[in-house]
């Protein structure tokens, strides 16, 4: 059984002292108890403060929206994967759409990025999707398949437990316009068959893969009633406490 991630990434959204209060609040909004596995991705300036906020004893987990490959050096302006330890980061979001179109991030990059994770013990959210254009054009799985071999090329089966592989259409992302639960599904088994073709089907079975695309409180339940969708990466629903908590709570009593 796959235990449900739901995962709010905020993007370049809220100071330190926002995210410190928001975070307070949200807490109060989640059961005491869950079976669902929450994290929050603040911007870099707000992990210390949310971590502080949060407490040691919180269920809700730090994660970073990015770091770089190396542990140190002359990078100005990057982030390592031993400062965001530092920081009590758990998760990382890695190869974002808006990292790959806005910053041109490639897939040999995201493959350092996510090694670097691996060594350093950050779990990994490695994002793939496809375009409208390729969506439209019925190049969907090939591109998801390109995506996954250069991202993940060569990773022992080890480390792929590690692994979180959230599917972003990028045409649904911030446009309110989310992919039917049939799309998503079509996704989600495509990358399954990817694990399994190049891993094995037990690592296909175990991987937990997220959806990740203009998710609200409203399409939430319809998203994870089916077995193949294991959680959601929220962007901007995630920047409100009472959609943030409503999905939580809809994901929890799911039991997903």
């Amino acid at each position: 059984m796959r235990t449900a991630l739901i995962v709010g990434n905020w993007k370049m959204n809220k100071t330190a002292s926002e995210a410190a209060a928001f975070v307070h609040e949200l807490a109060k909004r989640l059961p005491a108890s869950s079976s669902v596995e929450l994290v929050v991705a603040p911007p870099f300036t707000a992990l210390e403060s949310v971590r502080a906020a949060l407490g040691p004893s919180s269920p809700i987990q730090l994660g970073a929206q990015n770091l770089f490959w190396e542990d140190h050096g002359a990078y100005t302006g990057e982030v390592s994967a031993p400062m965001l330890r530092d920081l009590g980061c758990r998760y990382v979001i890695l190869g974002h759409s808006e990292r790959r179109t806005l910053f041109g991030e490639q897939d040999d990059g995201i493959h350092k990025k996510i090694r670097a994770a691996l060594t350093h013990g950050l779990r990994p959210i490695l994002c793939v999707g496809e375009s409208l254009a390729q969506r439209e054009s019925g190049k969907t799985d090939g591109a998801l398949t390109q995506q996954l071999k250069g991202s993940l090329a060569g990773l022992a089966p080890q480390a792929m437990a590690a692994i979180v592989i959230a599917y972003e259409p990028v045409w649904a992302i911030g446009t309110g316009r989310a992919a039917t639960t049939e799309q998503a599904v079509a996704a989600h088994r495509t990358i399954r068959e990817f694990l399994a073709g190049t891993w094995s089907p037990a690592i296909a079975k175990a991987a937990r893969i997220l959806y990740g695309g203009s998710v609200t409180p409203q399409n939430i339940e319809s998203l994870l009633q089916s077995d193949q969708i294991d959680g959601a990466l929220i962007g901007g629903a995630c920047l409100q406490i009472d959609s943030f908590a409503t999905i939580a709570s809809v994901a929890g009593s799911l039991g997903v």
